[in-house]
């Protein structure tokens, strides 16, 4: 039997993590695409504002039986009537779980799955939110500050991202006079899986 050593990491109040094993910063040109205004999203990208940053405790074997966390900060804005949020993936090894813990501010967890179907889940400090196997997920800074959140995952989960960069998301958080709102993506294309074809 191999063992592994046993990892702590600090996090600190505002979701960042100064001993992290990695960390990637997404700027606006990095989710160009992503966003349903176009034309928002073009004016924006001559500022190319910071979007998020995610902090991952990554010195961990990614392999079976093994965890993955890492924090997220999502920066507070918009581009037009959309929140700031993260690209959003499925997992490459799409039977995997996550969990995500909500420390600061206030956002969304946007959940679909390959056949369009899509739930949200609000989450602020405090908010543990479940994410099941074969949902694609995206966070939301629905709020006036970054929001925060940790994630748990199965080391061996993998990313997917290619699927919501084809196909986008099914459903898009926007803001209106009574606070964020859910809409259908009026873009949304779902590639038919091998079944349905």
């Amino acid at each position: 039997m191999t063992y592994v050593e046993p990892l702590a990491r600090q996090v600190r109040q505002d979701g960042t993590m100064p001993s992290a094993d990695a960390v990637q910063e997404r700027r606006l040109r990095d989710l160009a695409g992503l966003f349903a205004d176009r034309d928002a999203e073009a004016r924006l990208l001559a500022h190319d504002p910071l979007v998020y940053r995610v902090f991952e405790a990554a010195a961990l074997p990614k392999e079976d039986g093994h965890l993955l966390f890492s924090t997220t900060v999502i920066e507070s804005g918009r581009v037009g009537d959309e929140y700031f949020m993260t690209k959003g993936h499925f997992h490459a090894r799409a039977d995997r779980a996550e969990l995500y813990y909500g420390l600061g501010g206030r956002g969304m967890l946007l959940l679909q799955t390959p056949e369009g179907r899509y739930e949200a889940l609000d989450m602020v400090a405090g908010t543990a939110a479940y994410v099941p196997p074969y949902w694609g997920h995206r966070t939301v800074n629905t709020g006036e500050e970054p929001f925060v959140f940790l994630a748990a995952y199965p080391a061996d989960a993998g990313y997917d991202y290619g699927t919501i960069a084809r196909d986008g998301f099914a459903a898009l958080v926007v803001a209106s006079p009574d606070g964020p709102r859910l809409i259908a993506n009026p873009a949304y294309r779902p590639t038919p899986s091998d079944d349905a074809r």
